[in-house]
């Protein structure tokens, strides 16, 4: 009787490792791809890096992305499930299975960090992004600042060599001026 309990409990637990082992696999998967994506489209990037803000002030961007279009930003958010939101939402929701959260609207922070990079780089073209991954459900309609891997990978592919070497030449300056005024953003708790 005791041996069937405890055989019981260890084929439990192995199940429970499995699980969290492929629940683990799965996510850094996910990850991967972004990883990937912003690799495959970069011609050079910064990560956690602050910048000044328009109010003396300084703001963090996750991902500062120099592509051939110019240059990104991009905030990510790591959900699953079906999202509710749109622009003019202050708090989105996120139903997962039988979970259920809100987050604040994402967009006007990135906005923000937008607004912010555009006074340091002046002469390249500026976007930003929140990049949900495509386990994300946005069917009942996706706001204007959203945007998942697999879009990003297309919309920022990186043209032939010599028209890459152009852009690069043209634009190199600005991403120059840009990374002279970031700071890596641990400054920022440091000093904090």
């Amino acid at each position: 009787m005791e041996s069937t309990i405890l055989i019981g409990l260890a084929a439990g637990a192995v199940l429970a490792l499995v699980m969290l082992w492929a629940v683990w696999l799965w996510r850094r998967r996910r990850e991967g791809k972004l990883k990937s994506v912003l690799k495959a489209i970069g011609i050079a990037s910064q990560t956690d890096v602050s910048l000044p803000d328009t109010n003396q002030g300084q703001i963090h961007l996750e991902h500062l992305i120099f592509t051939a279009k110019g240059l990104l930003v991009l905030d990510v958010k790591n959900v699953s499930g079906v999202v509710f939101g749109s622009d003019a939402m202050e708090e989105w929701t996120t139903i997962d299975n039988a979970r259920r959260f809100t987050f604040r609207n994402p967009q006007p922070a990135l906005l923000d960090r937008v607004a912010a990079l555009k006074l340091v780089a002046r002469d390249i073209p500026v976007e930003g992004y929140v990049v949900f991954p495509v386990t994300a459900d946005f069917s009942k309609g996706r706001p204007m600042h959203v945007i998942q891997p697999d879009e990003l990978a297309e919309r920022y592919s990186k043209p032939a060599r010599a028209d890459l070497e152009r852009i690069i030449d043209a634009f190199s300056p600005q991403w120059e001026r840009v990374v002279a005024a970031c700071e890596p953003s641990f400054k920022l708790a440091a000093s904090a």
